[in-house]
C-alpha cells in the first residue's frame, strides 16, 4: 500500500507534502542466535532489577517513583496532574502491580517478600477518590495475578507454604469498595469511586459525573469475573456482565461500532468517534478475553461483530482511523493514538494475522522514526503529541507475533525497544518518562505499567521455554498483563448470572472462526510475515528501488500524471478511485493519498495506481530537494507600525526574498476574483498594489501569473481551510506547476487561515493597510529608518494638493469644492489657534490649507496648531481614493507631540462646550493630491 500526503488546492507540485511507504527494509534479517537472544532476557532482568529496586529504595511505600528526583509520588503532596492521578490511591500501587512480574522473572525471594510487605503495609480503606478502571485492572488485578502465583508457587512444594489466600482476601475486600460506583440505572460504573465511602454523599467527594469510557466501563469482566470465581461470590462478574450487556445493546445497530464516551444514566453517546485506541481499546480485548478465560460464547459473538466492523471502516492497513459511528465512512480524525499498539497483538489472538502484520510494520518504523511511539501521530507519521510515557503495548504486539509467527524480525524489534528504553529513557533512579521525544526531555515519572506489563513482555520475547517457572500458555494476560489462569473457566461461579444473548440473526456463521488459535503452530513458516512485509516501505529509510510494473503492449501511459493531478478536480478524483487511490482531509488542510491495489477496477488499474504513486514520490523529491524557510508579513501602517509579523510560507518560484535587503513594501488589496483563477477584473486597483487571493480552484502558479498580469507587485495567497494556523501546522510552502515559472518575476507567499483573517480584519477596518513582505520581520527602525512618519504620504515631497474640498458626512451629496467665503473662514480659523482649543473635533472641525504645497510643508505647517488640539480629536487627510492615509494622532506623534492624553476642569469644559455648539455635525477637509 502507498501513502502520500499533498495540498487539496492544486496540482501535486504546488505542495509542501510528506510521503511514506512502509515496510521491511531492504535486506532480509538473520536469525538471532540463541546466545544473543540470551544476552537479551539478561538485559532484560538487570533493567527490570534497575527499575525495581530503585522504587523500593526511593519510592515505596508510595505509589508510584519520581526517577529523576528519586523520591515516592504521593497523591497529594505533589502538584495535581488531573485525571493521571486517580489511579493513585496511597496503597502502594508500583508493589502491587508487579508481583506477577517477579515470578515470572525467577524472582521467587523477592516476590515473597513483596507479599509479606503488602499484607503487612497496605491499606485500602484510605478516605481517597481513585478511578474504578485503573484500580481494577492495576490492583485488583495486581492482587489477583500475585494470588494466582503465590498459589502456584505454594503447590510446588518450595516456596510460600505460609500463604493462606491473603492476597485473594484483599482482592475481595477491594471488590467491595468498588462495587458502590455500579449502582447506576443502566449498570455502568461512576468512573471514580471513594474507598472509605463509595460514590454518594458529601464526604465522598464523588457521585456526581454522567459520563464515562467505554473502556472504562467494558474492561471489568475478568478481574471481576476471576474474582467470583476464586471467591464463590457471584456478584462481581454479575455487575461486570450487565455493564457489558448495557454497552453492546447501546452499540450503533448499523455499523456496530461503539462510541468513545456515553453517559452512564442515559446510555446517549457523548463522544461519537470510533476506534481502538484510547477510550475504547481493552473493551474489544476484554470480549475476546473474556471468552478465552471463561469459555462463554456469547463474548466471542460480540467480540466478532465488532471486529467485523472495525475491518470494514476503521482498518486501513496499516492505518487504523477513528470514524463516526453513525458516519462509519467519515473518518473522525486524521492521527492515531499510541494505545492502539495493542491491537496487532488482539488481532494475533483473533487468528487475523495478515492486517497485524502490517499495522506492527507501521508502528515499528514510527518507532524508528522517533526513537519511542509519540502518545499521538498523525496519518503521515509526524508527531501529533509528543510525549511517551513508557507505555508497553508497542511490545506487547511483537510479543505475540514473534509467538506467532517465530520470525526473527521481532526479535530486532525488541532489541529496538530494549536499546531506546536503555539509551533515552534510563536514569540514575529507575527509567524517565518522554516528555517530548524529538527532543528528549524526561518527565518526572515512571509510572506502575512499566514494571507490571513492558518487563513481562519482553522477557517473554527472548526467553525460552524452560526459562519460565510455568507455562504462560495455562495464563490468559489482562490488559495490565497480569496472569489469570485459564482453569477459572471451570470455577464456581453462579449459573443464574444474567446476559443478554446476541440473537442468532446478527451472527453469520460463515464470517469467524469460532476457535481461539494455538499461537504455537499458527505460523510454521516463518517466511510468510516477511513476505506480507517486503510490499511495505520504510517511513524513515529510503525506498528500495522498483522496477516500472509490466504493461501489456498497447496499455499506453497511466491514464493521469502526477504533474497533472488536481485534487479538487472531480474527472480526477474519479480516475483515482478507478486505480484504487482514495483520499484522506487532513485538518491542516492536505490531502493524503492512499492506495489500495485491491480496491482498483482492474488489474491494469491497480498498475496505473502503483504508477501513479510512484510518480508522486518522484516529485515531490525532486521539489523538496530544497527546503525554504518560512517568510515575514509585517503590517506597516496605522495604528500596527510594524509590530504585527504574520509567519508565511513561501514560494518555489518568484522573486527571492532572501535575496533582498528591502523586502517588498506596498499596500494591500483584494483581488476580483478572489480566487484569481481568471483574468483580474478590478486591475486598477490591484495595479501597484500587493493583491490578496484565496487559495483553491487552480494551482498557485497560475494565480501569481494572474495578479502579475494584472500590474500586482507581489501576492499573498490565503489559506481556505478554516482553522488552519501557523502554530498548529508544518510550514506550506508552494511550488510551480510543472512547467517553467521563470516568467513569474514578483514575490508571491502563504498564509494559514488564521494569519490570513488578521489581515483581512485589518484591511476592513482600516481600509489602506501597508504591508512588507521579508525573508524575517525587520525591527521598526529599520523599517522607518530616516522617515518620521508610516506611509507613503511622508517618502517624499512630491505629493501636492492642488484643491480643497470640505464634506459633511451627514449629507449624501458628494464632496464639493469649497466657496469662497467657506475658503475665507477655513483661513480665519486656521490663524486663531485659541479657538482651535475651543473644538477638540470630536465635532469634527479641520483646518484647511490654501496652495499647492508639499506633505513636508503641510506637515511642518501643522505642529503649532496641533498641540493646541484636545485629546480625541482627529483631523483626517484624505487621498484621491477617499481612504485615509494618515490621522491626526499619528501626526502629532511625528511631531514630536506627547500623545499622553490631557485631563482637567478646563479641557472637560471646553470639550462639553464644543459639543454643545457644534452638535453633531462633523465637517473634515479632504486633501486631494496628485502622486
Amino acid at each position: 500500500m502507498y501513502i502520500a500526503t499533498i495540498s487539496p488546492t492544486t496540482t501535486m507540485p504546488a505542495v509542501l507534502f510528506s510521503l511514506m511507504l512502509l515496510g521491511a527494509l531492504c535486506s532480509l534479517g538473520q536469525a538471532m542466535s540463541r546466545e544473543e537472544r540470551h544476552r537479551l532476557r539478561n538485559q532484560v532482568v538487570e533493567m527490570f532489577d534497575h527499575a525495581y529496586q530503585n522504587y523500593m529504595d526511593h519510592a515505596y511505600p508510595a505509589d508510584e517513583l519520581m526517577p529523576l528526583t528519586c523520591r515516592g509520588r504521593v497523591r497529594g503532596l505533589e502538584p495535581s496532574r488531573g485525571d493521571v492521578d486517580d489511579a493513585l490511591g496511597k496503597f502502594s500501587l508500583t508493589l502491587i502491580d508487579t508481583l506477577d512480574t517477579l515470578v515470572l522473572l525467577n524472582k521467587t525471594t523477592e516476590f515473597e517478600a513483596a507479599v509479606r510487605r503488602v499484607l503487612s503495609d497496605v491499606r485500602l480503606d484510605n478516605d481517597i477518590v481513585v478511578s474504578v478502571f485503573e484500580t481494577n485492572i492495576r490492583v485488583l488485578g495486581g492482587l489477583l495475578g500475585g494470588h494466582s502465583m503465590a498459589v502456584m508457587l505454594k503447590e510446588g512444594g518450595q516456596h510460600m507454604q505460609w500463604y493462606q489466600d491473603e492476597l485473594l482476601h484483599m482482592a475481595k475486600d477491594l471488590g467491595f469498595r468498588l462495587l458502590p460506583a455500579f449502582n447506576t440505572s443502566s449498570g455502568l460504573p461512576y468512573p471514580r469511586v471513594n474507598l472509605k465511602f463509595g460514590v454518594r454523599g458529601p464526604e465522598t467527594r464523588t457521585g456526581t459525573e454522567t459520563d464515562t469510557c467505554t473502556a472504562c466501563a467494558g474492561t471489568i469482566i475478568l478481574e471481576f469475573a476471576a474474582l467470583s470465581r476464586f471467591t464463590g461470590e457471584p456478584v462481581f462478574e454479575a455487575h461486570a456482565r450487565r455493564a457489558l450487556d448495557f454497552l453492546w445493546e447501546k452499540r450503533q445497530r448499523n455499523s456496530n461500532l461503539v462510541g468513545t464516551t456515553i453517559n452512564i444514566h442515559s446510555g446517549e453517546w457523548v463522544r461519537r468517534d470510533s476506534g481502538v485506541g484510547a477510550g475504547i481499546d481493552s473493551y474489544y480485548e476484554y470480549l475476546l478475553k473474556a471468552y478465552i478465560l471463561l469459555g462463554d460464547d456469547v463474548f466471542l459473538q460480540r467480540f466478532n461483530i465488532h471486529y467485523a466492523s472495525i475491518m470494514k471502516y476503521i482498518s486501513q492497513p496499516p492505518l487504523l482511523l477513528d470514524v463516526h459511528i453513525h458516519k462509519p465512512l467519515l473518518p473522525a480524525r486524521t492521527w492515531m493514538d499510541s494505545l492502539l499498539a495493542f491491537f496487532p497483538g488482539l488481532q494475533v489472538l483473533k487468528g487475523d494475522i495478515r492486517p497485524a502484520i502490517e499495522t506492527h510494520e507501521m508502528l515499528y518504523q514510527v518507532t524508528k522514526k522517533h526513537n519511542f511511539l509519540p502518545e499521538a501521530f498523525t496519518t503521515d507519521f509526524r508527531v501529533h503529541w509528543a510525549q511517551h510515557p513508557l507505555r508497553p503495548e508497542f511490545a506487547e504486539s511483537t510479543y505475540f507475533l514473534y509467538k506467532a509467527t517465530g520470525d526473527p524480525y521481532y526479535l530486532e524489534a525488541g532489541r529496538t525497544i530494549l536499546d531506546n528504553l536503555n539509551r533515552f529513557a534510563r536514569v540514575p533512579c529507575g527509567f524517565a518518562a518522554m516528555k517530548d521525544v524529538r527532543t528528549g526531555s524526561h518527565e518526572d515519572r515512571m509510572d506502575s505499567f512499566f514494571l507490571a506489563e513492558m518487563f513481562k513482555y519482553l522477557f517473554l520475547l527472548f526467553a525460552d521455554a524452560e526459562d519460565l517457572p510455568f507455562d504462560v500458555e495455562d495464563y490468559v494476560f489482562t490488559t495490565e498483563a497480569h496472569l489469570l489462569p485459564l482453569s477459572l473457566s471451570t470455577g464456581p461461579h453462579s449459573s443464574s448470572i444474567p446476559s443478554n444473548r446476541t440473537s442468532k440473526e446478527e451472527l453469520d456463521d460463515s464470517n469467524f472462526d469460532w476457535t481461539c488459535p494455538n499461537t504455537r503452530l499458527l505460523f510454521p513458516d516463518p517466511a510468510y510475515p516477511r513476505n506480507l512485509r517486503e510490499p511495505i516501505r520504510s517511513a524513515v529509510d529510503k525506498s528500495c528501488p522498483r522496477p516500472a510494473p509490466y504493461r501489456e503492449p498497447g496499455m499506453g501511459h497511466p491514464p493521469l500524471r502526477a504533474q497533472d493531478f488536481m485534487a479538487n478536480n472531480p474527472e480526477h478524483l474519479e480516475l483515482l478511485r478507478r486505480m484504487g487511490v482514495s483520499l484522506i482531509h487532513l485538518k491542516d488542510g492536505r490531502v493524503q493519498l492512499v492506495q489500495h491495489a485491491t480496491q482498483a477496477v482492474s488489474a491494469v488499474a491497480a498498475e496505473d495506481g502503483v504508477r501513479f504513486m510512484q510518480d508522486m514520490m518522484e516529485l515531490s523529491s525532486q521539489q523538496q530537494k530544497e527546503q525554504l524557510p518560512p517568510r515575514a508579513i509585517q503590517i506597516v501602517s496605522h495604528p500596527f507600525f510594524g509590530r504585527v509579523v504574520l509567519t508565511a510560507g513561501p514560494a518555489q518560484f518568484g522573486i527571492d526574498l532572501s535575496k533582498s535587503s528591502t523586502g517588498l513594501r506596498g499596500f494591500a488589496t483584494v483581488a476580483e476574483p478572489y480566487s484569481g483563477c481568471s483574468e483580474i477584473t478590478n486591475a486598477e486597483y490591484v495595479r501597484g498594489h500587493i493583491a490578496l487571493l484565496q487559495r483553491g480552484q487552480c494551482m498557485f502558479a497560475e494565480k501569481a501569473r494572474h495578479i502579475q498580469k494584472a500590474g500586482a507587485i507581489g501576492g499573498i495567497v490565503i489559506d481556505d481551510n478554516e482553522g488552519s494556523s501557523s502554530d498548529t501546522a508544518p510550514l506550506f510552502q508552494m511550488a510551480g506547476d510543472g512547467r517553467s515559472t521563470d516568467d513569474i518575476t514578483m514575490p508571491l507567499l502563504f498564509l494559514f487561515h488564521k494569519e490570513g483573517n488578521i489581515l483581512l480584519e485589518a484591511l476592513k477596518e482600516y481600509r489602506e493597510v501597508e504591508v512588507l513582505l521579508s525573508d524575517k520581520a525587520r525591527d521598526r527602525a529599520t523599517i522607518f529608518k530616516g522617515k518620521p512618519l508610516p506611509g507613503r504620504l511622508i517618502e517624499g515631497s512630491k505629493y501636492s494638493f492642488p484643491s480643497f474640498f470640505i464634506w459633511c458626512p451627514h449629507s449624501a451629496s458628494p464632496p464639493s469644492p469649497l466657496s469662497p467665503f467657506s475658503l475665507l473662514f477655513t483661513v480665519l480659523l486656521s490663524s486663531l489657534h485659541p479657538f482651535l482649543s475651543l473644538c477638540p473635533l470630536t465635532t469634527g472641525f479641520c483646518l484647511c490649507l490654501i496652495g499647492k504645497l508639499s506633505a513636508v510643508t503641510v506637515l511642518s505647517s501643522l505642529i503649532v496648531p496641533l498641540q493646541s488640539l484636545g485629546h480625541g480629536s482627529s483631523l483626517c487627510l484624505f487621498c484621491h481614493r477617499r481612504k485615509p492615509i494618515i490621522t491626526h494622532g499619528e501626526a502629532r506623534h511625528a511631531a514630536g507631540y506627547d500623545p499622553r492624553p490631557s485631563h482637567g476642569f478646563i479641557h472637560g469644559f471646553w470639550k462639553k462646550l464644543s459639543q454643545f455648539v457644534f452638535g453633531r455635525l462633523f465637517f473634515a477637509v479632504t486633501l486631494y493630491y496628485k502622486s
